[in-house]
């Protein structure tokens, strides 16, 4: 099979190890490329690229910042619009980022929180038949009253609920909210404009149990519910993204700040290229480029398609011009043959 060197030239692959050919194995698994390295791989560090932006859009965000109000941010698929929340947190130094991916059977109760009914009441009965078994009930009592660590112990709050609870500014990220039902973007702003919800599990609590230790969506931080109700006292980041599928009602498009990522140009591409896979890919990367131009025309096409056919080729991909762009380059606006 020939294959083209990171220059574009063919080579000869007699010449060079068929190092690329990892399936054909026995071999190591190779490298990540940048933006999909992980923490949790051994010896591999989770970084970001910086990520690009231009003064106008700079100013679109802070303006949200400065109002504190949801930003929705609309592009088509792969212009980084959900790795802008990311690029604002580490930014700001706000932590990891709280994400809430939404699909059409999103409800608002999945971002506040989740109890655990069944759970509780099956801990219950095997702490009851544990007693029974060791004969420590040997006649009729009252019923075990509900502690507030107990329950505390079977409700979560979710990303919406934790980015209101914690104690410290939190970036939350809203992904896709254009796949949701009609309703839920009008839901999800009642909550951001009152800042505060009510968890009914907890308000029924007796007088004496008003003080629940609850978990953080993502992490083992607790925060104390006080008489069942989660009030903001630091507006969070929201970043809330759409691919354009569907139109918003005109009072949620009134209470965010809009920003419009735009269809990239040639120069934007191959800075994009150059902060992810360094000045060297560029030179490589011409003729993919003009190609995903050309495609991008007449078919929906991601950034990030882009960048995997150069990351390919970078790295000694044995393949062709018009294999490379076949592996990766598919148009995303086509449905998948039966």
């Amino acid at each position: 099979m020939t294959g083209q060197s990171a220059a574009g030239a063919p080579h000869d692959p007699e010449a060079e190890p068929e190092a690329w050919w990892v399936f054909r194995g026995p071999s190591d698994l190779p490298a990540p490329p940048p933006w999909r390295r992980f923490p949790s791989e051994a010896g591999t560090a989770a970084t970001r690229a910086p990520y690009l932006l231009e003064r106008n859009e700079i100013s679109v965000i802070n303006a949200a910042l400065h109002l504190h109000r949801p930003l929705l941010v609309t592009g088509r698929p792969g212009a980084g619009k959900s790795s802008l929340a990311h690029a604002v947190a580490e930014e700001l130094g706000l932590g990891d980022v709280l994400r809430w991916s939404v699909n059409s059977r999103s409800t608002l109760q999945d971002a506040l929180y989740r109890y655990d009914a069944v759970g509780r009441l099956r801990e219950a009965s095997l702490r009851r038949e544990r007693e029974a078994s060791h004969g420590s009930v040997r006649r009729p009592r009252a019923p075990r009253a509900t502690t507030a660590g107990d329950i505390g112990q079977y409700l979560r709050l979710g990303p919406l609920g934790s980015a209101l609870a914690a104690g410290r500014p939190r970036v939350l990220l809203v992904d896709e909210l254009d796949k949701a039902d009609i309703d839920l973007p009008n839901d999800l702003l009642v909550v951001l404009e009152e800042g505060e919800f009510e968890i009914p599990e907890l308000a029924r609590l007796p007088e004496h149990q008003q003080e629940v230790p609850v978990l953080l969506s993502g992490s083992r931080e607790r925060v104390t519910i006080h008489r069942g109700m989660v009030r903001c006292t630091h507006f969070p980041v929201v970043v809330m993204t759409s691919n354009g599928e569907r139109d918003f009602p005109p009072a949620f498009l009134r209470r965010c700040v809009r920003l419009d990522l735009p269809e990239p140009t040639g120069e934007r591409l191959r800075k994009i290229i150059e902060h992810n896979l360094g000045a060297r890919a560029v030179a490589a990367a011409e003729d993919l480029i003009e190609a995903f131009q050309q495609r991008a025309q007449t078919q929906t096409l991601a950034t990030d398609q882009l960048l995997a056919a150069v990351h390919l080729r970078i790295s000694g991909a044995d393949l062709t011009r018009d294999e490379l762009l076949g592996a990766v380059l598919h148009r995303l606006d086509e449905p998948m043959a039966p």
